[in-house]
């Protein structure tokens, strides 16, 4: 698919240059800058579905909360999300049988359906119109995986307390017939920026502050500065996706993966609403195991909408298995197209970023080495569910009060069955330094197209360089200033994209993703050819 020529990405609306399909016909969730010092009880960083959740549970709790977001809120992961709310984890449930036993494995199941419970409560509660709609998940054998491995996962799953029925055909799914599938009973789906919408609403009602286009910075156990002005609180939550400080012990604990969605109408009511997943490619090089999850949405009178995502990869690392990041959505709307013949055009596409912990769990608690700064991260798939633990957990942490799920998804816990995989990937990490000697994308800025960029060599230096519409040269540094890894051109979604720890940035340099925590240094381009 041909990407037009478009502006840089206006990350106070969403993270990337394809804009998805949740942020189409709704108001952009902006409040006013933050503009004097605070005092507060708990200060939240981050405007997601984390953030909110969190501010929310507090404010019931009878905490006084101020939040910040560096855009509008849902601009980050959130709204990049298909918004599956599942129990059905995207690592097999006797993957972690194998990793924590059975009855962590227990309360693992049972924290996820607390969590769509939670959801389904407050969108009654607080009277959310937001389609929320309790559905049937089915997880089918991927063409790489064996019926074995479904027959593991239902006893695991059984085993963890889950509804679940092992059927011989997946409903909906028409190429997939005569094989076998495991009904996860009691999922449900949302739109979730109007859910973001309804907790923002709950949380001014209840006297919370929200403050957009305020970015954290300088985070310490008494508070932040933000847009020069200082917040001081007892507890800080940092809410980020990843988390912005220079935390080096979480970033050698998850990796960053790239999702791709695209989204089509089918004729309405032709399929019922339902979530289905295959198993993963079992062959490939990345440990995550891509797989494809498929939701429908209502859409119009005549029309559903079917969201489709997959063909994951390491961000900034596509180009290792020859498939740049633009072409992912066609092979997303071939495997689409066979499982789900009705499916036409892609109406819509997006990609996300996915956080993966290495031993398949979220990090949801205190930082490591802090008593007050607490982080929700790892959300590995499953941020609508996770996401929601985190506020309830960080908030039960900040109010003493105990919760059962606290040691499953402490940020500071060692997994070690999972030396294999960590090793595997910190190999990776380190293997991108090699870019640091390697020939730059094109030669020089004249190769470059209106509409591109690309990482250049000038003066053994790397330089991110970007041709906009009028012809114009933007140049920053091509060095990410979280732990030194060059950064890659990220042609689909106009960023450029660090493969080591994730962080992302617009063709002029300003910080989208972090773990970076400021913006690429600018550079006078014909300064440096000219010395």
């Amino acid at each position: 698919m041909d990407s037009p020529i478009l502006e840089p990405i206006n990350s106070n609306i969403t993270s990337g240059e394809n804009k998805p399909y949740w942020t189409t016909g709704v108001r952009p969730l902006s409040f006013k800058k933050l503009q004097n010092n605070h005092d507060t009880d708990v200060l939240v960083i981050g405007g997601g579905l984390a953030g909110l959740t969190t501010a929310y549970c507090l404010l019931k709790a009878g905490r006084k909360v101020v939040l910040v977001e560096d855009g509008y809120l849902g601009s980050g992961e959130t709204g990049r999300t298909t918004a599956h709310l599942t129990c059905a984890l995207d690592d097999r449930y006797y993957t972690l049988e194998n990793l924590y036993g059975k009855e962590k494995t227990r309360r693992i199941a049972s924290s996820h359906m607390s969590a769509i419970q939670w959801v389904e409560n407050t969108v009654k509660y607080e009277n959310i119109d937001c389609n929320f709609k309790r559905i049937d998940g089915y997880l089918f054998l991927h063409s790489t995986d064996k019926k074995e491995s479904l027959e593991k996962e239902y006893a695991s799953a059984k085993e963890a307390g889950l509804r679940i029925e092992m059927l011989e055909s997946i409903p909906g799914v028409e190429s997939e017939q005569g094989k076998w599938a495991i009904k996860f009973c009691g999922q449900a789906q949302f739109h979730i920026m109007k859910y973001l919408a309804g907790l923002a609403e709950a949380i001014i009602n209840m006297g919370g502050e929200i403050y957009t286009e305020t970015r954290a910075e300088h985070i310490s156990k008494t508070g932040a500065k933000a847009n020069g002005y200082e917040i001081k609180a007892k507890h800080i939550v940092v809410a980020t996706n990843t988390p912005v400080n220079d935390w080096v012990a979480m970033h050698t604990k998850q990796w960053p993966y790239r999702t791709y969605v695209i989204a089509g109408k089918i004729p309405k009511g032709k399929l019922h609403h339902s979530l289905w997943w295959d198993t993963g490619d079992q062959d490939s090089k990345w440990i995550s195991k891509p797989y494809h999850y498929v939701r429908v949405v209502p859409f119009d009178e005549t029309n559903d909408l079917l969201i489709s995502g997959g063909e994951d990869h390491k961000v900034g690392q596509a180009d290792t298995e020859n498939i740049p990041e633009e072409d992912r959505y066609d092979k997303l709307i071939d495997w689409t197209r066979k499982r789900f013949t009705d499916f036409g055009i892609a109406d819509y596409k997006w990609s996300g970023q996915v956080m993966e912990p290495i031993d398949s769990l979220a990090f949801i608690g205190r930082n490591p080495g802090d008593d007050n700064i607490y982080i929700i991260t790892g959300d590995s798939g499953n941020g609508m569910t996770h996401c929601t633990i985190g506020g309830i957990l960080i908030t039960d942490l900040i109010t003493g009060k105990k919760n059962s799920w606290e040691d499953i998804y402490d940020p500071s816990r060692i997994t070690m069955k999972t030396t294999g995989a960590y090793l595997h990937e910190a190999g990776n990490m380190t293997a991108q330094y090699i870019d640091w000697v390697t020939p730059g994308d094109v030669k020089e800025t004249n190769d470059l197209k209106a509409g591109e960029g690309a990482v250049i060599n000038v003066n053994m230096k790397k330089i991110a360089v970007y041709k906009d519409v009028n012809g114009n040269v933007h140049a920053c540094t091509g060095v990410c200033p979280h732990l030194g890894g060059i950064l890659q051109w990220n042609a689909d979604e106009k960023s450029f994209d660090c493969p080591m720890h994730g962080s992302r940035f617009t063709t002029d340099g300003k910080l989208i993703n972090g773990p970076a925590t400021g913006d690429l240094k600018k550079i006078d381009i014909q300064d440096e050819i000219h010395h």
